[in-house]
C-alpha cells in the first residue's frame, strides 16, 4: 500500500491510525474535531473511502460506517489496499439533528471548499485537500430527507463508466442514474478522477436496520470485488434505472399510501390517495409512468405540489 499522510500523520502499509483533524470551536470554545480512521494492509491495492453523515441528520449512514469500522477491527482482514472511514463528516449537523450547518449551508453543495470560508466550506476543503488525493474509490452513505424513505439504491452518473461497474458490484436493489450536482462531494471527486458512489437507504433521523444491513452487505461485495477482502456475499438481482420521476400531490390533505417501497408499478395504477379531514373529498394518486417505487413520502399531511412517490424506470 502506498504511504498515506493526512494532517501530518504518516500511515505506512499494515498500520492503522485514528486521526482527529481540528475544525473550529463552538461558541462555548469547545473544540470540534473531525475523526478519521485508517485501516491498511501490507499489500499494495486501492484506497477506499467510507463516509457517513455528510448530512448530519442522516443517521443510517453514520451507523453503517460505524459498523463497518467495527468489522475492520474485529473480523475483516484487509488483503490489500486501505480503507479510510469517516463515520460523521458533518459534526455540527449531527449535534443539532440537522441536515445543514448552523448557518443553513449544505456541506454537499460547498465543495471543493475554502480554507477561509464558512464552516461547511472549511470541512469541504479538508475533504478535498486531505482525503480525496489519497483515495481511488469511495462510498458516501445517505438517506432520504425528513419523512422521505428511500429503498436501498446506489446513485451514480452513467457517464462515469467505472462508477457504474462499481455500483453493479455493490449489488443492492437499484442502480439509479443521477447526474453530478455542482459543488457536490461526488462531482468534486469525479473532477479529480476519483469514483464516488452515493448509497441511499431509509429516512433521516430514523434508524432502519434493513437499509443499514443492505449498505454493509453491499460494501463487502464491493471490497470483495476489488480483492481487498475475502468475504463473498450472496448476489441479488440489481436493476439499472435510467430515469426517475417524482409524483407530486395534486391536492392538499391527508396522504394515505397503499403501495410499498420496491413495488413494480404500472402507469395509471392507483398508488395512494389524498383526502380532506372531513371525508368529503378523496383524490386518487396514480402512477404517471411504469417502473419501480424507490422513494415514498411518509408525511401523513401534505400540501399541493409536495413530492410523494419516486418512481424509477428501467
Amino acid at each position: 500500500m502506498k504511504e498515506l499522510i493526512i494532517q501530518g500523520v504518516q500511515v505506512r502499509a499494515g498500520e492503522k491510525a485514528n486521526i482527529k483533524i481540528p475544525i473550529a470551536k463552538l461558541p462555548t470554545h469547545t473544540l470540534i474535531d473531525l475523526p478519521i480512521f485508517i485501516r491498511s494492509s501490507n499489500q499494495e491495492g486501492p484506497v477506499v473511502l467510507i463516509s457517513g453523515g455528510v448530512h448530519g441528520d442522516e443517521i443510517n449512514g453514520i451507523a453503517t460506517a460505524k459498523k463497518l469500522l467495527e468489522a475492520f477491527d474485529q473480523e475483516l482482514d484487509l488483503l490489500r489496499g486501505a480503507v479510510i472511514v469517516i463515520p460523521v463528516v458533518n459534526i455540527y449537523g449531527f449535534l443539532s439533528n440537522s441536515r445543514t450547518f448552523p448557518d443553513g449551508r449544505d456541506l454537499n453543495r460547498s465543495f471543493p471548499g475554502s480554507k477561509k470560508g464558512s464552516l461547511a466550506s472549511r470541512i469541504a476543503h479538508i475533504l478535498s485537500e486531505e482525503i480525496l488525493p489519497h483515495i481511488d474509490f469511495g462510498i458516501d452513505f445517505h438517506t432520504g430527507g425528513r419523512m422521505i424513505s428511500n429503498h436501498p439504491q446506489i446513485r451514480v452518473d452513467f457517464k462515469d463508466k467505472i462508477g457504474v461497474e462499481l455500483a453493479k458490484a455493490f449489488g443492492t436493489h437499484y442502480v439509479v442514474h443521477s447526474k453530478h450536482i455542482d459543488k457536490s462531494f461526488r462531482k468534486t471527486a469525479y473532477k479529480n478522477k476519483k469514483h464516488l458512489l452515493v448509497y441511499e437507504g431509509g429516512e433521516s433521523m430514523r434508524l432502519d436496520s434493513y437499509s443499514i444491513e443492505e449498505a454493509i452487505t453491499g460494501t463487502k461485495r464491493l471490497l470483495h470485488h476489488l480483492e481487498m477482502i475475502h468475504s463473498p456475499q450472496i448476489l441479488q438481482s440489481t436493476l439499472v434505472l435510467k430515469e426517475s420521476t417524482w409524483i407530486r400531490a395534486k391536492a392538499s390533505g391527508i396522504f394515505s399510501c397503499v403501495a410499498q417501497l420496491g413495488d413494480f408499478v404500472r402507469k395509471g395504477e392507483v398508488l395512494a390517495s389524498i383526502s380532506d379531514p372531513y371525508g368529503q373529498v378523496v383524490v386518487p394518486i396514480k402512477a404517471t409512468t411504469t417502473g419501480h417505487l424507490i422513494g415514498v413520502n411518509n408525511n401523513p399531511v401534505v400540501n399541493v405540489g409536495d413530492a410523494l412517490l419516486h418512481v424509477g424506470e428501467e
